[in-house]
């Protein structure tokens, strides 16, 4: 079994040698390859670094980073510095035969440029320039089959490159979703720091795609970002996306065991 587990900026600070023990466990039957963000790290360095950050909602209520060009170096910095070796020293720690990689590595993700944004203030629809952020359009493949065939764990971080080579910001849990889609994965897992999508406070254990769509309308625009990723993932051909909870014991065997999560299908 192929599994695209991706793990949120939210779980960064959290204790994450149970993912990792989980990781090595269940990579002794099958293939795993990692997809992270660490927006909440490139914020907190940018800040240290005098880079005011501003977030935008587009007219769809979709919240986003602006990302303006040295925006742009500082998130590829973060990402594919910090955050990416952070969390490959954490796997090989425990023994997970782990190689980090951003998405620009290899080409590993090419990206499409939006160099102008449509953002929401107020009443206002606006078009803001100059801006560095990317939908994933190609994902190298061969690359992740090369890495998984060798008995590696790839772990890559959510930014790529654009089409005349520029660094782009990528959203990490669009990004995850292309790449299960691309090695043709059996599961997408979704770690985050809630236990699955919520209503009343409650999980919600099970949703088709159909009504996937119709509570995207309702929840948070994190959570929002996540299922609308989740349906990217369905329909590029995998079969089953989990979205839930990174922390505590056992995690992703947990979520692979449907416990405590969100299971989303194409039914």
């Amino acid at each position: 079994m192929r599994i695209v587990v991706k793990i949120g900026g939210s779980l960064v600070d959290e204790d994450l040698s149970p993912l990792a023990r989980d990781v090595k466990e269940l990579g002794k039957e099958h293939q795993i390859v990692i997809v992270h963000g660490g927006a909440k790290v490139v914020t907190d360095i940018a800040e240290k670094l005098g880079k005011e950050q501003k977030f935008v909602t587009s007219p769809t209520g979709f919240r986003s980073r602006y990302t303006d060009a040295e925006t742009a170096d500082i998130y590829t910095m973060v990402i594919g510095g910090t955050v990416n070796k952070k969390l490959v020293a954490i796997l090989l720690k425990e023994g997970v035969n782990s190689l980090g990689l951003s998405g620009i590595d290899g080409g590993l993700l090419v990206a499409e440029r939006k160099p102008r944004i449509k953002v929401k203030e107020g009443n206002k629809i606006l078009l803001i320039e100059g801006d560095y952020t990317g939908k994933v359009v190609e994902v190298n493949s061969k690359l992740l089959e090369l890495l998984l065939n060798a008995g590696y764990v790839p772990v890559i971080g959510a930014v790529a490159i654009g089409k005349e080579g520029e660094n782009l910001n990528v959203d990490g849990d669009r990004a995850a979703a292309s790449v299960a889609g691309a090695i043709k994965a059996d599961k997408f897992v979704d770690m985050t720091d809630v236990p699955g999508v919520l209503e009343n406070e409650k999980v919600i254990t099970k949703m088709n795609k159909v009504e996937a769509k119709q509570t995207m309308e309702k929840v948070g625009p994190g959570m929002r970002r996540k299922i609308f990723a989740a349906l990217e993932a369905i329909h590029e051909g995998v079969p089953e996306v989990i979205i839930a909870s990174g922390i505590g014991d056992h995690p992703l065997i947990y979520a692979l065991e449907e416990k405590n999560c969100t299971v989303i299908t194409n039914e």
